[in-house]
């Protein structure tokens, strides 16, 4: 059996060479001539899922290890009966993380008091519901937004804090109540619900001014030049992106005036990528009616901070920070993203963008981490425990 799959997914080869012969590519370059005769192609998002490459080909599994879809041609898969699937809330985790290193970085950089505000989340699904419970550990106030799941009559999720569901928020008023405002939505063009620019011209008008704005969903999300008027209006105070519109290219005049800029690489934490890789490996299995043998565990590398004491001389928040800067450096993201050489052209931006996700360092998740807080106040402790540290016994 001939498995192609993208390089930059980690195990892949240890994982699917227990089904057949894999061959390893880039995961843009991929083409038709490489799928021609493969029965199963393995990708990340990056590889568009399309007729013109899939048209006259063996191929019949299609995985990908992301939480996205919007790379994939559904219907045609649909059509030609070629089983699929994604792996919804692999890294949700991960960008929860990413959020809650991004609001503790902003808030002690610029003396903002996180406990009290109130954040907007749009979009609660996987991570939304992750980025909910890390919120309320901040002492934020959530308004939560998902207009879907509201219409199911599905319940929104519980803050550890609440003995009841938060109401859902409509987006008219999330947007003017927020402090916060952060999108966790797919990307789709079609339908009531459809997201492409929902963050438009409209939706920055209605926001409370001064407010700080994330997006780590996706790019489209957003209408980048109504986002940079909304920052010179000073209605986004700090804006803080991962993903961008056109990526791999993106808008170097938004990446100027950024608070926190990266490549796409929210859900890119060590367990976020090779859970992608672990379950669109299972559920090949499933289609090709074998059971799995293979798992990660061997091969999984030691914590980078295995443990760490917490401050008990800080401010609850300086501590936090303290703690997740300790595992996770968001400015160095950062600080690698603008290191564009000679700010760049078009090309040389799309290869910065690319060579920064596929060479990027290993982040572990913070439940490695062992946190000694025997000296801090209980609310300290409670803080950590909810973000997802262990702490000691």
């Amino acid at each position: 059996m001939k498995i192609v799959a993208a390089k930059n997914m980690p195990f892949v080869a240890e994982a699917f060479g227990t089904l057949g012969n894999v061959t390893l590519l880039d995961g843009r370059a991929i083409s038709a001539d490489d799928v021609r005769d493969a029965d199963l192609l393995v990708t990340r998002s990056t590889t568009p899922i399309t007729p013109a490459l899939l048209d006259g080909s063996a191929v019949r599994f299609y995985g990908t290890a992301t939480i996205g879809t919007d790379h994939i041609d559904i219907p045609y898969l649909d059509g030609r009966g070629i089983p699929w699937c994604s792996a919804a809330g692999c890294n949700a985790n991960s960008v929860s993380e990413y959020v809650t290193a991004a609001l503790l970085c902003l808030g002690q950089k610029h003396d903002i008091t996180l406990a009290g505000k109130t954040i907007g989340i749009v979009g609660i699904g996987n991570v939304g519901t992750r980025v909910v419970e890390k919120a309320a550990a901040l002492g934020l106030t959530v308004l939560p937004n998902d207009p879907p799941r509201e219409r199911r009559g599905a319940p929104c999720p519980s803050t550890p804090d609440t003995r009841h569901p938060t109401p859902w928020t409509p987006l008219r008023d999330l947007l003017p109540q927020s402090d916060i405002v952060t999108l966790h939505t797919p990307l789709t063009r079609e339908g009531e619900d459809a997201t492409f620019h929902l963050a438009d011209d409209a939706f920055f008008a209605a926001l409370k001014p001064g407010c700080i704005f994330i997006n780590a969903a996706r790019g489209s999300i957003v209408d980048t030049d109504a986002l940079l008027r909304a920052m010179e209006q000073g209605i986004v105070a700090h804006a803080v992106i991962d993903t961008w519109e056109g990526e791999p290219d993106f808008r170097t005049d938004l990446l100027d005036v950024a608070a926190l800029a990266s490549p796409h690489i929210a859900g890119y934490s060590f367990e976020g990528k090779y859970m992608g890789t672990v379950m669109v490996y299972r559920e090949a299995c499933r289609a090709l009616g074998v059971a799995p043998t293979w798992t990660p565990d061997a091969l999984l590398p030691p914590p980078v901070v295995p443990t760490i004491i917490a401050d008990p001389d800080l401010p609850t928040e300086a501590a936090l920070w303290k703690l997740v800067h300790a595992l996770y450096d968001i400015e160095a993201d950062d600080a690698r993203m603008r290191a564009i050489p000679g700010r760049g052209d078009e090309p040389t931006r799309r290869t910065h963008f690319d060579a920064l996700r596929k060479a990027y360092p290993i982040r572990r998740e913070f439940r490695f981490t062992i946190v000694d807080a025997a000296r801090t106040i209980p609310p300290l402790q409670r803080a950590i425990r909810a973000l997802g540290f262990t702490l000691a016994e």
